[in-house]
């Protein structure tokens, strides 16, 4: 038999361990609690069992600190844990980190659950809270009418603000008639419209006990609600959907009935502080007229001495707007008199015939100076022309001379050194060109200016 590998314990427990952890990173486990023990160390060691199975469990002191609510034998529970393998004994076991009711644990699983999906559809967001009116005439209650709640939130309207009327909806506040009985009391507050403001409230109780108060249609039913809604369900540690919902959460019934009311006494107060400043105000304002009436009585003359005295400003006035009209009026004649001799001394016209003999000299002088620049120039051109004509090679193809050019790329041959036999050549007469290939060079360099009968 052939055996690919084989484990220690040690590696065994371990390798399973590792995937079984793997495997189921995080469980959550219902069962009751059995075989519960608790040493001195201050863990916890139990089994959680059902009507089949059980499966060993340990929660370690850390976590068990943290718990709401103690182990106790026989206890039904909802557990989150890791399952692991003990390595010192190979057991299997559910390392614990949380442990809760479990009745309640399903409810609180679902009510955070709800929480995160009402969240995420902005029913909860501070944003859309409407401010509750700071004294209100016409207050509706939603609750039961014969628990305490409605007992308390009476009491501390009647003795916080007595004249505000108050519209009481009862309701059932706990059962599987609680939810639409809630939902069509605040209907009929849609309806009538004559609510300001809305308490919706009840007496404490558990989680179950609440529970209609985290219902989805109620938590739309409030945001729907055309007034503010203010919530007072259960005791100060009470949270439901509701209150996240509402415009305002009070912690109790009472707590919610104080929210929305005034104190009558408070009101007493700033009332008596505005009548004792509207009375100062006023005097003070009766005060300023009278001074200002002193004031006017004196300024108070007899009509005939106001004309009399008016009659004089008058007369001044003008004898001022004579002068000032008459002086500067000489002025100006006596400018515009000087201004015209000075024109008639200056006059432009001499200018003028100066300026048009200098412009006739200028003009001759000009042309003259254009004919001589012309002339001088012609001169100069046809000098230059006779010396290109001079030095164009093309007049020596007349007597006899001729232009050797390569056939490839048109450069002029001055030398035998720069061909060889058999390049192509063109050879540019006075009259047309000769094509020709080259047989044969003489690369002795024969001088032009010197003597045949010279020798070397």
């Amino acid at each position: 038999m052939l055996i690919d590998h084989v484990f220690s314990v040690s590696e065994f427990t371990r390798s399973i361990r590792d995937l079984l952890e793997e495997s189921y990173p995080e469980v959550w486990i219902r069962g009751e609690i059995s075989n519960l023990a608790t040493p001195r160390s201050g863990h916890a060691y139990f089994s959680l069992k059902d009507e089949n199975s059980q499966v060993r469990c340990a929660l370690f002191r850390t976590q068990r600190l943290r718990l709401a609510v103690p182990l106790e034998e026989g206890t039904a529970v909802l557990i989150r844990g890791k399952p692991s393998i003990y390595l010192g004994r190979g057991d299997f076991q559910i390392v614990v980190d949380y442990v809760e009711p479990a009745g309640e644990g399903e409810l609180r699983r679902r009510y955070e659950q709800l929480k995160v999906e009402l969240e995420r559809q902005g029913l909860f967001d501070q944003a859309i809270k409407r401010a509750l009116p700071p004294i209100p005439k016409r207050i509706g209650v939603v609750t039961s009418p014969t628990g305490a709640a409605v007992h308390d939130i009476l009491t501390t309207l009647n003795r916080r603000f007595a004249t505000a009327e108050v519209l009481l909806l009862p309701v059932a506040v706990q059962g599987n008639d609680s939810v639409p009985s809630i939902i069509n009391a605040l209907d009929q507050i849609e309806q009538s419209r004559s609510c300001e403001i809305v308490i919706l409230a009840r007496g404490g109780g558990s989680l179950e006990d609440l529970w209609a108060f985290n219902d989805t249609s109620i938590v739309h039913a409030i945001r729907a609600c055309p007034v503010p809604v203010v919530t007072g369900i259960g005791h100060e540690t009470d949270f439901t959907l509701a209150d996240f919902a509402a415009d305002f959460r009070a912690a109790t019934p009472s707590a919610a009935a104080e929210a929305v009311t005034p104190d009558t006494n408070e009101l007493y107060a700033r009332l008596t502080v505005l009548s004792d400043r509207i009375s100062l105000a006023t005097l003070r304002v009766l005060q300023d007229c009278g001074q200002l009436l002193d004031a006017s009585t004196g300024r108070l003359h007899h009509p005939k001495a106001r004309l009399i005295s008016q009659r004089h400003q008058l007369s001044t006035q003008q004898t001022r707007l004579q002068s000032a009209v008459r002086d500067p009026l000489y002025a100006y004649r006596l400018a515009l008199t000087r201004a015209i001799q000075g024109l008639h001394v200056s006059s432009p016209v001499a200018t003028i015939r100066s300026n048009q003999v200098g412009f006739q000299a200028l003009l001759r002088r000009l042309r003259q100076l254009g004919t001589t620049i012309i002339t001088l120039h012609r001169q100069q051109v046809g000098i230059a022309g006779g010396a290109l004509e001079i030095l164009n090679p093309r007049r020596t193809l007349g007597r006899g001379y001729a232009i050797v050019k390569r056939a490839s790329d048109g450069t002029i041959v001055t030398s035998a050194l720069d061909i060889a036999p058999g390049d192509p050549l063109i050879t540019e007469l006075r009259r047309g060109s000769v094509s020709s290939t080259v047989t044969g060079t003489n690369k002795h360099f024969i001088d032009p200016t010197s003597n045949p009968t010279d020798s070397d």
